[in-house]
């Protein structure tokens, strides 16, 4: 079971701390089992995983400081120069603002998650999640 949090959360850590969460859960709604409607084996991974993704959605797990945030931009432009400068994904990103592009390249070439992105770059979870789906809208219209 830490195996599969680790491969999710990326941290040991948090990883047994999810998998001390499930079993926590488990003992106190073990009644709630029912071996009709599937093996518990697949119960018990469903658990691990909302709880792993209970972690993930916490952006206080992921602790801002300053030089986290300084390392987003080289990796953004990094991803933006293995484009071709021809490519309309491209031009399209290079259009948003700096810090939504960052967003949208470390959440979708890096596969940050919300609760990491906020961590890093030090904004709330809501504000970053509002930066994505504006910044994928935008990315839709130039693309379109």
């Amino acid at each position: 079971m830490v195996g599969v949090a680790r491969r999710m959360l990326r941290r040991q850590d948090l990883a047994e701390e999810a998998v001390q969460d499930a079993f926590m859960r488990l003992w106190r709604s073990a009644r709630t089992f029912d071996p009709k409607k599937g093996a518990a084996r697949s119960w018990l991974y469903a658990i691990l995983r909302n709880c792993a993704l209970t972690i993930l959605r916490d952006e206080s797990r992921f602790v801002s400081d300053d030089d986290a945030a300084d390392e987003a931009a080289p990796m953004t432009e990094s991803a933006l120069a293995r484009l071709p400068e021809t490519s309309a994904l491209r031009r399209c990103l290079e259009r948003l603002d700096a810090k939504r592009r960052s967003v949208v390249v470390l959440a979708y070439v890096h596969g940050l998650s919300h609760g990491e992105l906020a961590g890093k770059l030090g904004v709330p979870l809501g504000t970053v999640k509002s930066w994505v789906r504006r910044s994928l809208i935008s990315l839709q219209e130039c693309m379109g």
